[in-house]
């Protein structure tokens, strides 16, 4: 398969780029609003395209523990969910990022708590970052804000997965997963034949003795090991912050938003500028590892900062401590479900930040 210009939901474009990306597997649950990715992938039949293996699993905790076993065989196998299915997920999770495998999780997400609404929300920013399951671990965390960056975070996230083997997740929302615009796809990646990095569950080889793949350590000792050889495997991945600066040169008072909340806000630095506020937006493109230092340069020049986020205020904690009290940080947030605009935005920048 060759490039090509397609248009297609968000949804659509993470199955298609998982074929594209030479996937071995996805094992996944339906649940709104990410059932397409299955659909997408059941319909588009890519068994017969690239050989890659499709499967409904019974369950959420089923189809998480395949992606355990997959991951453990050295293939690049992806699987979806939306916010009450990641959190059924979360046991697998921290299981394999002990193990220290590479898998990408995708979280198309719901407002919440509980079942919540089928509608978009970012309530999920600390299940993502901070470890959202048992144990001190941590996932690259990317999160998309156009169709176009739904598909091309695919391959990345495989390539960063396999780099530090350690799961990888893209963090969406419904709004994003549902909509549809023109994607750039990329050529199709040949899917691997061999597999012979040194910690693939294969079997005894000449080389070798067989590999065992496991989270647990009962000798407190040894997990105190595995437990700082994580942390330092952490530190390196810092060097994988990503993020995008929108009218930053000359600002005085900066908004901070990821996802579908920076597409409204760029709107916002639009109608700012129109009324001579000197507004810019940064976009935090991964949201771990945070772009800390990046704020930490704007901190030096601009007033103040809001950030934007569709929950009650959750990557506002890692802002305040990039800012460490040097100038004011605000939080402006709709949750529930309810998607803010342009001018709500505008309105809380000058309400919170412009004119105290």
């Amino acid at each position: 398969m060759k490039k090509e210009l397609r248009l297609l939901k968000g949804n659509e474009a993470i199955a298609e780029a998982a074929i594209r990306a030479g996937a071995d597997a996805y094992f996944g649950y339906p649940i709104t609003p990410q059932s397409e990715v299955l659909e997408y992938l059941m319909m588009e039949k890519p068994e017969e395209r690239t050989g890659m293996v499709v499967l409904q699993a019974e369950s959420e905790l089923g189809a998480i523990n395949m992606v355990f076993g997959a991951a453990g065989a050295g293939r690049r196998v992806i699987t979806s969910s939306s916010s009450p299915g990641i959190s059924l997920f979360q046991e697998g999770i921290s299981y394999i990022a002990s193990a220290e495998l590479p898998c990408v999780l995708v979280n198309v997400v719901r407002g919440g708590p509980g079942l919540g609404t089928i509608q978009p929300s970012q309530a999920d920013y600390f299940q993502a970052t901070k470890g959202g399951g048992h144990g001190d671990y941590h996932l690259l965390v990317l999160a998309p804000a156009s169709v176009q960056e739904m598909a091309d975070f695919v391959p990345l996230g495989f390539d960063l997965a396999f780099k530090y083997r350690n799961p990888v997740m893209i963090l969406t929302d419904g709004l994003i997963g549902q909509m549809m615009e023109k994607v750039e796809l990329f050529e199709q990646i040949p899917r691997a034949t061999e597999f012979d990095q040194d910690w693939v569950a294969t079997g005894k080889t000449p080389d070798r003795e067989r590999n065992i793949i496991t989270s647990l350590d009962l000798q407190a000792v040894q997990m105190e090991k595995r437990n700082l050889r994580l942390q330092e495997k952490y530190r390196k991945m810092q060097a994988e912050v990503r993020f995008e600066e929108i009218a930053c040169e000359d600002a005085e008072y900066l908004i901070i938003a990821y996802g579908s909340s920076a597409r409204v806000c760029q709107k916002t630095i639009q109608q700012a500028r129109d009324k001579g506020i000197k507004a810019g937006l940064l976009r935090p493109v991964t949201l771990y590892p945070f772009p800390t230092k990046a704020i930490q340069v704007l901190t030096e020049k601009v007033k103040g900062i809001l950030s934007v986020e569709m929950n009650a205020g959750q990557m506002v904690e890692d802002v305040r401590l990039a800012v460490n009290g040097k100038i004011p940080v605000e939080h402006y947030g709709r949750f529930g479900g309810m998607v803010h605009s342009p001018n709500e935005v505008l309105e809380a920048l000058e309400e919170k930040i412009v004119k105290p």
